[in-house]
């Protein structure tokens, strides 16, 4: 819904470039409002909302889960004093990010390393490196539960899936807790990164509202295309009950 239109072969100043975007967006935003009847998963609103990484940490903190020290800023000295205070254990991400290509999660453990203007060009997420080589792609759907575990070192799985990756049985407690964030969340379903401590905890990185999840499927050998096509048909038939 927030994407720009792709434009070829035209050029147009920034002001026509803006009416284009936001008149796309208004028009597509108005046409889905006014006049779809079927059943969302999830709405437009509760998928935009919680895609705001620093709403849905909030949320996910309030329903009971875990989640690593937070700072959002743009200022070094105050990343500085964060990454100290976190004895230079401290990973950064975007806040949003934007479309090409993917900005992967680093390691900053000493911010004195880049220049002033390089962190107050934009403000980026800091957070507290969560120990483990455990990662849960978590994907619920309504009343249910499906993951995956990644065994990995890396910091960020997603660069090389050449890893140790399984079915993972949600277990219940965990399942409750997921589906009370989303519930508070307003979203139907939600594809979520959890870091599990050496400890055995389960620590909330992220929920994607409309996220990846079909390159597990041969991975795991778990049919999740007729596990969520099977979703989608029951959430049609009984749209206010599938949650539960």
């Amino acid at each position: 819904m927030r994407a720009d239109q792709k434009l070829t072969n035209v050029r147009f100043d920034p002001h026509e470039l803006a009416i284009i975007n936001n008149d796309s967006r208004g028009a597509l935003a108005g046409v889905l409002e006014t006049t779809f009847q079927g059943t969302w998963i999830s709405s437009p609103e509760a998928t935009d909302k919680s895609s705001n990484k620093i709403y849905q940490l909030k949320i996910a903190n309030e329903c009971g889960f875990r989640i690593p020290n937070t700072l959002v800023s743009q200022d070094i000295n105050e990343v500085t004093e964060f990454v100290d205070l976190n004895n230079g254990n401290v990973i950064v991400k975007p806040v949003v990010g934007a479309a090409g290509p993917i900005m992967f999660t680093q390691l900053i453990s000493d911010p004195r390393k880049y220049s002033t203007e390089s962190f107050s060009i934009s403000p980026a997420i800091y957070q507290e490196f969560i120990e483990g080589s455990e990662h849960i792609r978590l994907n619920c759907f309504g009343a249910h539960s499906y993951a995956a575990k990644i065994s990995t070192t890396d910091l960020d799985w997603r660069p090389n899936l050449n890893v140790p990756i399984a079915n993972w049985k949600v277990p219940q407690d965990l399942h409750r807790k997921v589906r009370k964030t989303l519930d508070k969340l307003g979203l139907a379903m939600g594809v979520i990164d959890i870091k599990v401590t050496p400890e055995g905890e389960f620590v909330w990185l992220e929920v994607n509202p409309q996220g990846q999840f079909l390159f597990l499927e041969p991975l795991t050998n778990v049919p999740l295309t007729q596990i969520f096509a099977e979703y989608l048909v029951e959430s049609m038939r009984h749209p206010h009950s599938m949650t539960n």
